[in-house]
C-alpha cells in the first residue's frame, strides 16, 4: 500500500472537517426551516385571530369593545414576537 504524500493527508482531513460541518449545517438548516414554519403557522393564527377581533370591536358595545380591544393588543404583541422570532432564524 503506498503511503500518502503529506499534502494530500492534509487536504483529505481539511475536505473530511468540511464534509462534516457541512452536514452539520445542513441538519441545522432543516431544523430552522421547521422552526421558522411552526413560528409562521401560529403568527398566522394569531393574525386570523386578530382581523376577526377588529371586526369585532365596531360591532359591540363599549364595555365589550375594551376588552376585545385588550385582547387584540396582546394579539398584536404575540405577532410581533413572532416576526421578530423569524427574523432571527431567517
Amino acid at each position: 500500500m503506498e503511503k500518502k504524500s503529506n499534502w494530500k493527508q492534509l487536504l483529505d482531513d481539511e475536505i473530511d472537517v468540511l464534509r462534516q460541518g457541512r452536514d452539520e449545517l445542513r441538519v441545522q438548516m432543516h431544523l430552522a426551516a421547521a422552526d421558522a414554519r411552526d413560528v409562521w403557522d401560529k403568527v398566522e393564527k394569531n393574525w386570523s385571530h386578530l382581523e376577526g377581533r377588529l371586526k369585532v370591536i365596531g360591532e359591540v358595545g363599549k364595555e365589550s369593545a375594551e376588552e376585545v380591544e385588550e385582547a387584540a393588543k396582546s394579539l398584536i404583541d404575540e405577532i410581533k414576537e413572532g416576526y421578530k422570532h423569524l427574523r432571527n432564524v431567517l
